[in-house]
């Protein structure tokens, strides 16, 4: 076997741009969560949050979604966050075994991750919901309460549904255009991978809208044609009026336009990484109970978070969970005596450290992480405050352990086949270009489709198996040449089959 290289430490903790949308997330889970928690607040029921905030953090998903998608995929997010909720308050009402609650957590946690991965979620993906089904397990419950609580988490989920979907009223096409924008912005940028995956995305968002979908072929013949700045001035151009409300800009149909068959997470993958979470999480909540911890649904949850793609990138998400959780922690410390002065103060400090989480996340995991560790531990303090000092050690050491572990099992349970995805993907590619090279116009936009999801999928493959850190052949040099060969013999392919339908650019004034 080839001498892997070290674990990537390279870009651990550097901060990318903020995420284009992230407002609206923000702003829709803070109202969702503000509403029930003043009502209960006014109650004097805030020990009961819990159950709230499980149905209205559903209203952090599915904002890249048109209005139709995204109203059923937050139906579905919010009757799964009942039925996760519902099988951990059962549990923890009638199952009287710590290890025995670990080990339901932790297969609650391997669901979560399977179907998000299987539906493409986006994120927060799994984390969201495994952080607080993992934390109903062990909350105190008795049966007969069980159905009240259910119904606050459906109650209040249906909250983030109508908050969620309320824009379509103002803006009903508003995430079609921006779908499409930024696959403009890739295409002016002159990045090819970024503009299939942007296309990708924005074709499914805007099918049945023919000037968008003019839009999104202009984007991957210009990517395909490496224009010159004028013609990048004009993307953006374009790209900015459809993120404001500008008019679309006329174009001529894209002739023979065809959905696209989207990458496919394939089963082998999410049956990994769900293998990955259920070990990881059950032996994590197992070395917190050990340890003595009275938290060890925090050890489920980081070893549950940190596995990814692959393990390199499991990895670096656990050093960077770490480093946001110490930081996160002192910031809870430095908060705390504020957030006691009073419930409504409390309440303030959870919202706005819920905003920051949402505007810091994409900028880097760990730095979403600081602002995300001060107010989980503030949701425990709704119920009642907790010595400080136990409660944020256990929350270190539940982290440390859970991300270590979690790692640990991402680099011992190997993806066998992680090369035999790359050679397939190869012959996929090359399968794609030869109907190409075969085709004459009346299925163009059909082989253009499929040849672009064969080339995300070659990536993919790649990347997968480059951050596999145990596998019996590395992809070596021959592999290397023949996926530079087949990428940049695809994308000349492309640029050959968009070169068939020309159609010219709107002008700057029409964007």
């Amino acid at each position: 076997m080839a001498k892997l290289p070290p674990l990537p430490v390279r870009g651990l903790v550097r901060l990318k741009p903020a995420a284009d949308i992230w407002t609206w997330p923000a702003l829709s889970a803070a109202a969702a969560m503000a509403v029930p928690d003043v009502t209960l607040l006014a109650l004097g029921r805030l020990d009961l949050a819990l159950y709230t905030a499980a149905g209205a953090l559903c209203a952090l998903y599915g904002h890249d979604r048109p209005y139709a998608r995204r109203a059923r995929t937050l139906a579905w997010l919010v009757l799964g966050a009942v039925a996760g909720m519902g099988v951990a308050l059962t549990s923890a009402a009638l199952v009287h075994s710590a290890p025995l609650l670990v080990l339901l957590a932790a297969l609650v946690a391997a669901v979560h991750k399977a179907v998000c991965d299987a539906a493409r979620i986006g994120p927060p993906g799994n984390v969201v919901l495994t952080f607080l089904t993992s934390t109903a397990f062990f909350v105190p419950q008795r049966a007969a309460e069980v159905p009240g609580h259910l119904g606050l988490v459906a109650a209040s989920g249906a909250l983030a549904w109508l908050i969620c979907m309320a824009p379509g009223l103002v803006r009903r096409h508003g995430p079609e255009r921006i779908a499409v924008a930024r696959a403009l912005e890739a295409a002016a940028r002159g990045d090819r991978h970024a503009v299939l995956v942007t296309a990708e995305a924005a074709r499914r968002a805007c099918a049945g809208r023919p000037d968008l979908e003019a839009l999104v072929a202009w984007a991957e013949r210009a990517s395909s044609e490496a224009e010159g700045e004028a013609e990048a001035g004009r993307l953006r151009e374009v790209a900015r009026g459809l993120r404001g409300r500008s008019p679309v800009p006329a174009l001529p149909p894209a002739g023979g336009f065809a959905p696209a068959p989207p990458y496919r997470v394939r089963n082998g993958l999410i049956t990994l990484a769900a293998t990955r979470v259920a070990l990881g999480a059950a032996l994590a909540g197992w070395a917190s109970l050990a340890l003595g911890s009275s938290h060890p649904h925090w050890a489920v949850v980081s070893a549950a978070s940190v596995v990814q793609a692959h393990a390199s990138a499991s990895w670096q998400r656990g050093a960077q969970r770490v480093i946001g959780n110490v930081v996160g922690l002192a910031l809870f410390a430095a908060l705390l005596p504020i957030a006691r002065t009073g419930e409504v103060v409390m309440v303030a400090v959870a919202l706005a450290l819920q905003v920051a989480a949402e505007a810091t996340m994409a900028r880097n995991y760990w730095l979403g992480s600081v602002f995300v560790t001060p107010m989980a531990l503030l949701l425990g303090e709704f119920a009642g405050a907790h010595p400080a000092g136990g409660t944020m050690a256990d929350r270190g050491a539940d982290t440390v352990a859970g991300a270590a572990i979690g790692v640990l099992v991402c680099l011992l349970v190997a993806d066998g086949r992680a090369v035999e995805r790359v050679e397939a993907a190869l012959g996929r590619v090359r399968e794609a270009r030869n109907d190409a090279a075969r085709d004459g116009t009346q299925e163009t936009a059909r082989v253009r489709e499929r040849l672009g999801a064969a080339l995300l999928e070659l990536r993919a493959a790649v990347d997968v198996a480059a951050g596999e850190r145990r596998r019996h052949a590395p992809p070596g040099e021959r592999i290397a040449a023949r996926v530079a060969h087949e990428e940049r013999e695809g994308h000349r392919a492309l640029a050959a089959l968009h070169a068939l339908a020309p159609a010219p650019a709107p002008t700057p004034a029409g964007g």
